[in-house]
């Protein structure tokens, strides 16, 4: 198991713990939530089921029957449950046949595809928890999904009968590039950080896409093969992701596209006008659940100013599939070859790489040396000039980032060194700032040492401080 520390010790509680426990686990698909359950519970799981994706709700009791069936005989000559109310009753049968105190696991994964239309498998299963296992001292139950806005709304934040009854959530994210690293290791691919960095800026943090990478092959290689030969893997996990994860994802894919295309993120405002939707309740609610699912990012703007908050598609295969898988399956075994040379490329890297920095703020700061000083990440736009991260410090201190993806040591010239200083300026001018304001650049390799740089760069961060464990 790579990283999740903090969600088995979690878990290994619950599972040593003296009264029963209802924990739930989310985030989005193919991030390894089932993995993590397996593995951290192993033996004590007696009870495991998967909801079937667009199922009828005779098909999902059919799936949770067969599973009490392969569980003990004393089911093979009953009847199939005819509805949920039933289904428990048989559940609590065979939990009461089991002997030992050990924590025994209910773990039900993808939990919102058994809620089908007018089934009560929610209601039922809140009686199931609260008149049954909570009476109960030796019971973990996990349940699991992919649909985060269906997780918080129905579990983690539910008005009705699981009120106030859930243990704690834990939300699995992709892995950051520390642990990504890691994860490769494991498969015996040692690959430099400016290798894996690129390829993380094509497909993330995801388990399952990094699994799929083979030791001996290039970045290019993995890519191509992944994406863009005949029968590539991840040549249409597009829609399948957002269909898998949403009702009526026209609405998710549509704002995802949007972002996808901006370079800098919108406001909600621009964003609103740019997918021609009308900014109601059902458009507050993609957006929110896009946030909850990890696909896209709100970054607020300096001193809170609510309309000026960016959104940004950050989840980085989404970014790469609107913009080069799409439009270029099967173009031949050397398309990425040949296309990762380009410019065009570069700088859609390079934008990238911002991205991946704003996800990575927390090692930023550690390696400035002040994770012990409050501060606040936000983003400032004004007079057509952008600063995607800003820190702001408790110690009256403020750090301009400057994120620049490059194959070498990134260079500051003449023209460079003009406008990060009209940058700077601008910001102390307009935003009437008392605090202390510095440049920081974070590169690939780091900013070589000539006088435009010694009169102007306060802290040299390179690739490297990405990738430290946090």
């Amino acid at each position: 198991m790579i990283g999740r520390i903090l969600e088995i010790n979690r878990l290994n509680d619950s599972i040593n713990s003296e009264s029963s426990e209802l924990v739930a686990v989310y985030g989005r698909r193919r991030v390894g939530k089932t993995y993590l359950i397996r593995t951290a519970c192993k033996s004590q799981i007696k009870f495991e089921i998967t909801g079937l994706f667009k199922g009828t709700t005779a098909q999902q009791l059919g799936i949770f029957f067969r599973e009490l069936q392969s569980r003990s005989n004393k089911f093979l000559n009953k009847e199939l449950p005819i509805n949920w109310e039933a289904a428990f009753e048989l559940l609590k049968d065979y939990l009461n046949s089991l002997k030992g105190k050990m924590k025994k696991v209910i773990f039900i994964d993808e939990f919102p595809w058994f809620d089908t239309h007018k089934s009560d498998f929610l209601k039922y299963f809140g009686h199931f928890w609260n008149s049954y296992c909570e009476k109960r001292n030796d019971l973990l139950v996990v349940v699991c999904g992919s649909a985060a806005s269906y997780m918080i709304k129905h579990i983690i934040s539910n008005k009705g009968s699981l009120h106030a009854r859930l243990t704690y959530a834990l939300r699995l994210m992709p892995f950051t590039l520390y642990e990504t690293k890691l994860f490769l290791q494991a498969k015996q691919i040692r690959w430099s950080h400016y290798n894996i960095m690129q390829l993380y800026t094509c497909i993330g943090g995801i388990p399952h896409y990094l699994s799929k990478i083979k030791k001996g092959e290039s970045v290019i290689q993995n890519i191509q093969r992944l994406c863009f030969d005949p029968d590539a893997d991840l040549a249409n996990e597009f829609n399948t992701v957002f269909e898998s994860l949403f009702e009526h994802s026209e609405t998710h894919i549509l704002v995802v596209r949007k972002l996808g295309s901006s370079r800098a993120g919108l406001t909600r405002d621009e964003l609103i006008k740019a997918t021609g939707l009308s900014g109601g309740g059902y458009f507050s609610n993609a957006l929110q659940e896009l946030i909850s699912s990890g696909f896209i990012m709100d970054y607020p703007a300096f001193k809170n100013k609510s309309k000026m908050t960016l959104y940004r598609l950050t989840d980085e295969y989404s970014r790469f599939y609107l913009k080069y898988i799409e439009n270029n399956k099967n173009q031949g075994k050397n398309f990425w070859k040949t296309m990762s040379q380009q410019q065009t490329y570069l700088s859609w890297a390079g934008y990238n790489f911002e991205t991946v920095c704003l996800k990575h703020a927390d090692n930023i700061k550690k390696a400035l040396g002040i994770e012990g000083i409050h501060t606040v990440f936000s983003s400032w736009t004004a007079e057509g000039i952008q600063i995607d991260l800003l820190i702001s410090r408790k110690d009256n201190w403020i750090n301009i980032c400057e994120m620049k993806f490059h194959s070498t040591e990134y260079t500051i010239d003449r023209s460079d060194f003009r406008k990060l200083r009209e940058k700077m300026n601008l910001f102390i001018q307009l935003t009437s700032t008392k605090a202390t304001v510095v440049l920081t650049m974070i590169t690939t390799f780091g900013v070589k040492n000539n006088e435009y740089a010694q009169d102007l760069v306060n802290d040299n961060l390179n690739a490297d401080i990405l990738f430290l464990e946090i």
